[in-house]
């Protein structure tokens, strides 16, 4: 006959034991299965006689029941260390602060005119500003469009109110020349200047808005002829796009307040979206410049027989859209982070000549 104390000491140390859960389900079946050592003591009770079933019977029964508890003790204990391990495991301690992020981003329109302003700072440039809000002879009669001229048409931009006691009605300037306006007046030549900023007309397209940015240049010096300006520009378009040479053509073209006045273009493949200087047969138009007009430097009380200069204008934002393939220039001015953060720069690297712009 089966000794069941020692088969319950069996039982009960082997549960003790068990190291995961289907181990425990393993003893389980060995112990309470339909083939289960304690389910044949069970089964063993019909072949007993009566008084053998009444002492024998409590005795097996109370086994089964103290397995059973045992069971369902250690399987309680089991699942609650695989709990445990797993909450550790996957801990999330909301105490910790989070892991730093780029927290805003430089606008590429800021980045391209910070790249400039490096290049031509790096030439000998300095850089001068003006006021957005200008009166009718810096942005239009000092830079040789007289009063009713045509070439007005294609300035023809946002004007202020009339002022009440002189009529006059300022605009919002239509290019920076201004700036250069306002310098030749208070500064005695040479002069080497940029000027970066905000310009407005009545255009609105994919590679037009109202607002947008440009950066213009002057020299005034003796002796300055359009070898140096070829040269300023050549340098610099190849210095900006991070090639070693530029393939350029400048075409005749006409400017109120320079002459000559010429466009220039570059060599350039533009086949299958992407911009390849100094392939393909295809001319792209960069940027406008000339020789400061005669006129010009008259109205500023500069002597064109002892002077002379040069000058050039560029958007900004369309040098931004070719150089780092942005395809529509109005979504560079709404107010949109997620597409900020695809094209914007990090604030940490300022564009410099010696370790690179872009």
């Amino acid at each position: 006959m089966t000794d069941l104390n020692q088969l319950e000491l069996d039982l009960i140390n082997a549960i003790g034991s068990a190291e995961g859960v289907q181990a425990l389900e393993d003893l389980r079946v060995s112990a309470l299965g339909k083939a289960g050592s304690i389910s044949g003591l069970l089964k063993g009770l019909g072949a007993m006689s009566p008084d053998e079933r009444r002492t024998e019977g409590p005795r097996i029964n109370g086994l089964r029941d103290r397995v059973a508890s045992a069971l369902a003790a250690r399987k309680a204990e089991l699942e609650a260390a695989e709990l445990e391990a797993r909450l550790k495991s996957e801990h999330l301690d909301l105490t910790l602060p989070p892991r730093p992020g780029r927290s805003g981003s430089v606008h590429p329109t800021l980045q391209v005119m910070d790249e400039m302003v490096a290049l031509f700072a790096d030439m000998g440039f300095s850089v001068a500003e003006g006021p957005d809000i200008e009166d009718d002879f810096h942005n239009f009669t000092a830079l040789n469009f007289p009063p009713k001229h045509p070439a007005r048409e294609m300035h023809d931009t946002f004007f202020l109110r009339p002022d009440p006691e002189t009529g006059e009605r300022k605009v919002l300037r239509t290019h920076t020349s201004p700036v250069q306006i306002r310098t030749m007046m208070s500064t005695t030549p040479p002069i080497r200047i940029i000027a970066p900023g905000r310009t407005f007309r009545k255009d609105s397209d994919a590679t037009h808005t109202p607002m947008f940015h440009q950066v213009e240049g002057l020299v005034i010096d003796r002796d300055i002829h359009m070898g140096h300006l070829k040269w300023t520009l050549e340098t610099f378009v190849a210095r900006f796009f991070e090639v070693e040479g530029i393939d350029a053509r400048f075409r005749p073209h006409h400017f109120p307040f320079t002459e000559p006045s010429a466009e220039m273009d570059i060599r350039c493949d533009r086949s299958g979206g992407v911009l390849k200087l100094n392939e393909g047969d295809s001319w792209m138009e960069i940027l406008g410049c000339g020789m400061v007009h005669p006129n010009v430097l008259r109205t500023c009380g500069i002597d064109p027989d002892e002077y002379q200069g040069f000058a050039f204008g560029m958007g900004v934002d369309r040098l931004a859209m070719l150089k780092y393939g942005i395809p529509d220039l109005r979504p560079m001015f709404e107010a949109d982070s997620r597409w900020l953060s695809h094209y914007g720069f990090s604030a940490f690297a300022a564009p410099n000549p010696a370790s690179g712009l872009s």
